[in-house]
């Protein structure tokens, strides 16, 4: 009997984590949308789940010690996740990758998770995160257009001259096997997604040292 008091308190306590933060979500939410950000979205969706984890540790404090209440903040986004419609296996997989973005180099919170931490009802602490990374290129939402216009341009040139390969051997070499005509298929995909892409990850490099550049002649 004892237990199951227990773990009904646990729920409780549960339910009213995730409602806290869809209260502090949308609380916070306005200030993000008002200011058009324009930040890469893998960027922007993990930012604010590190935020929110952050939220949640604040949250357990009450209960857990320090240590503990982290874990059960991370626990307790990969449930929040699930509710929203996630699958298990990608909720896993994003907390997974949260966990490995909370820690900086030198073993500092995340500046997403910290302030999180540190949030107080009415403060603009998410804005705050975002305004931090305002002027690093690597995150913006133009490059990463740019990233997957030729991501797409380099799956479907690909894919065309993998066609013209099997075409051209088809007709000009009708006695070919088909495992013949599916590897020339294969290489001529490969022959043009390999430099395409050695080209595209140039250029990203460039645009990253250039935003670098900028910023630290700027500071």
């Amino acid at each position: 009997m004892e237990e199951e008091v227990v773990e009904k308190s646990e729920e409780a306590i549960l339910e009213a984590c995730i409602q806290h933060v869809r209260e502090v979500l949308a609380e916070q939410l306005p200030h993000i949308k008002d200011t058009k950000y324009d930040f890469a979205p893998p960027f922007k969706e993990m930012t604010i789940q590190l935020y929110l984890v952050g939220v949640m540790w604040q949250f357990y404090t009450q209960y857990e010690k320090k240590e503990d209440a982290l874990e059960k903040a991370y626990s307790t986004l990969s449930l929040m996740m699930i509710k929203d419609g996630a699958k298990p296996k990608r909720a896993e997989k994003q907390v997974a990758f949260i966990k490995d973005m909370s820690k900086l180099e030198d073993g500092d919170d995340a500046l997403a998770l910290a302030l999180g931490y540190e949030s107080k009802p009415g403060d603009m602490s998410l804005a705050e995160v975002f305004d931090h990374h305002l002027d690093e290129v690597r995150v913006s939402g133009g490059l990463w257009r740019h990233y997957d216009q030729g991501k797409k341009l380099i799956l479907l040139g690909g894919l065309l001259f993998g066609m013209a390969g099997v075409w051209f051997v088809t007709v000009f070499l009708p006695e070919s096997t088909n495992i013949t005509i599916f590897a020339v298929g294969l290489l001529m995909a490969f022959l043009f997604m390999v430099p395409v892409s050695v080209i595209c990850l140039m250029i990203y490099r460039y645009k990253i040292k250039k935003g670098d550049n900028s910023k630290t002649s700027s500071s």
